[in-house]
């Protein structure tokens, strides 16, 4: 099974026809916010003809310096239920923050399931003026600088102080990274509390509920395995990531990516 890295890796779809034309790099986040903030990501690309990159959505917020019709902006992307596109042209880049599990609630002050397959203006969501500190973080001539002065401005904003944060995010990372987890039951009795409660948990500070969390993370799994040089074994994978059977795994990937896992593999 993949490292919980590797599931990360395995979310940016077609990695080969990608790889010659955007460069994907991430840093660690500074002391005061890796309770909430899982990592800082930077794409760079320069492509003649257009791109259109696929992603597949964990549930995870984003918080993206990026270049919009109404100039540098910070925007919310919220957790996507389906497949996450962005059209690539020319050349430009993008700097972002990606939010521990539940890590983007203190910050928001309210339910996150209210940025479900959403992206909007930071401005929009956290009530504070997000132009300046996009254009700064465009402006660095390297992408470190510009994930610091994302830092340095995330760290200035108040939050809330909210004992669920961290219990969450590390039920959600033990999911991703434990493939016998497959039943949001499990994850229920992993935190000691009913389905119901932790479904309640779930909306308000991840934004979707631990059945979605569980089988998007399995999914994944499933793309890792696409994507490495062994041969793969689909009915035996299938029963190890808890699946009926191989024509039920092949069913959700099919929906979520658009092809079979077999011939996915032969076209990534």
């Amino acid at each position: 099974m993949p490292t919980r890295a590797g599931r990360v890796r395995a979310a940016v779809l077609r990695p080969s026809h990608a790889q010659h034309r955007i460069e994907i790099g991430r840093a660690e986040p500074p002391e005061g916010l890796a309770d909430l903030v899982d990592y800082f990501w930077w794409v760079r690309w320069d492509t003649a003809e257009p791109h259109e990159q696929e992603v597949v959505p964990r549930p995870v917020v984003h918080l993206s310096a990026e270049v919009t019709a109404d100039g540098p902006r910070l925007l919310v992307t919220g957790v996507h239920q389906r497949m996450f596109s962005r059209r690539l042209e020319g050349r430009g880049h993008t700097v972002a923050a990606g939010f521990r599990p539940a890590g983007f609630r203190p910050l928001l002050r309210g339910d996150v399931s209210a940025l479900l397959d959403r992206e909007v203006p930071a401005a929009d969501v956290l009530g504070v003026d997000d132009r300046a500190v996009a254009e700064e973080v465009l402006a660095c001539p390297r992408p470190e600088d510009g994930a610091a002065a994302l830092g340095r401005w995330l760290r200035g904003l108040p939050r809330d102080d909210d004992p669920l944060v961290g219990r969450l995010a590390a039920l959600v990372e033990r999911a991703e990274e434990d493939p016998s987890l497959v039943r949001a039951e499990q994850l229920a009795d992993l935190a000691g509390v009913s389905l119901r409660t932790l479904q309640r948990w779930f909306r308000g500070h991840v934004g979707v509920g631990p059945k979605w969390v569980v089988q998007r993370f399995r999914l994944l799994d499933v793309v890792a395995a696409a994507h490495g040089d062994d041969d793969v074994d689909w009915a035996g994978l299938a029963a190890r990531l808890g699946y009926a059977d191989q024509s039920h795994l092949v069913r959700a990937f099919t929906q979520l990516v658009g092809h079979p896992p077999a011939s996915y593999r032969r076209e990534a």
